[in-house]
């Protein structure tokens, strides 16, 4: 059964799986996000450890990017269209030719970190030890 429902979530095997990802990625571009920007940290604190471990370049690039996507909402535009990439140019796969500037939604920066997190947390759990943080209700 597992395998089932991977093979229906895939985007590349399933067109209703591909069609969401499409409709998700023209969503993200409009406003410059990235699908890690979704994240929150203050949900679940595995993301607010992995975000603390990345270096401040890329941590001061993804709240630029929130708060780009939050005054662009705010004022309910998008981001020009010379700063995104049309879908018909992905059809064509001209992808060899894009420019680095381009927007790139599923290029993932926090997913590697959070892996590690993670594991490091199943680790102690194993081992009996106090985790590293927990929840606390202000």
């Amino acid at each position: 059964m597992s395998s089932f429902l991977q093979s229906l979530l895939d985007p590349k095997k399933s067109w209703l799986a591909s069609l969401h990802m499409k409709a998700l990625t023209t969503r993200l571009r409009k406003y410059g996000l990235r699908y890690d920007d979704l994240y929150d940290p203050y949900y679940d604190l595995d993301i607010k450890e992995a975000l603390n471990r990345l270096p401040r370049e890329i941590v001061d690039a993804r709240n630029q990017r929130l708060k780009r996507a939050m005054d662009l909402s705010m004022k309910h535009e998008y981001l020009p269209e010379d700063l995104q990439v049309f879908l018909f140019l992905l059809k064509k796969k001209i992808k060899k030719n894009l420019d680095k500037k381009m927007q790139t939604p599923f290029r993932s920066y926090l997913q590697d970190m959070l892996a590690l997190v993670k594991k490091e947390r199943a680790e102690r759990e194993a081992l009996g030890a106090l985790p590293l943080y927990q929840r606390t209700i202000p």
